[in-house]
């Protein structure tokens, strides 16, 4: 595990910890899509690897765009998350698909947070195939849910 990768457990953890709720990290969307985190830079960005599982195919044998547009939601996800410190729920999640990805591939979806404010966060990604040749980009925005200060958790 690289240093990156070692960071970003720790900032989950914590948050996880944390924020309570039965939230499990990684959680099982991101499990099944044998994904791996491959590098972090806290509360901006982060990347993420999966490879193009056969289930993940449709009829022509290329990587479906819904489990594709999966895959970035499994990246903007935790880097919501630890880019607010809080769960976050996305709002928009806009995806434009360049070129087709063959099984076999790994393709590495790299996202940045573009915009942290109180209630919103703005993020962008790339995602490149085996040959880093791009394959699509998405942007995404999600709502920060913060708990009201003004109620106190019973415990």
């Amino acid at each position: 595990m690289n240093s990156s990768v070692a960071l970003l457990d720790e900032e989950m953890q914590a948050l996880v910890r944390l924020n309570g709720s039965g939230a499990t990290f990684p959680p099982n969307c991101f499990v099944a899509m044998k994904a791996e985190f491959i590098e972090y830079e806290s509360r901006r960005s982060l990347a993420v690897r999966f490879p193009v599982l056969e289930e993940s195919l449709n009829p022509l044998r290329t990587m479906q765009g819904g489990f594709l547009v999966a895959a970035f939601d499994n990246v903007f996800g935790p880097l919501s998350y630890l880019a607010a410190r809080c769960p976050c729920v996305t709002l928009t999640l806009s995806t434009q698909f360049i070129r087709s990805i063959e099984p076999g591939e790994q393709i590495t979806i790299r996202a940045r947070v573009i915009s942290r404010g109180l209630q919103v966060l703005q993020m962008t990604g790339e995602a490149f195939n085996s040959k880093n040749k791009l394959c699509a980009t998405a942007s995404a925005t999600a709502s920060v849910t913060r708990p009201d200060p003004r109620t106190k958790s019973e415990g």
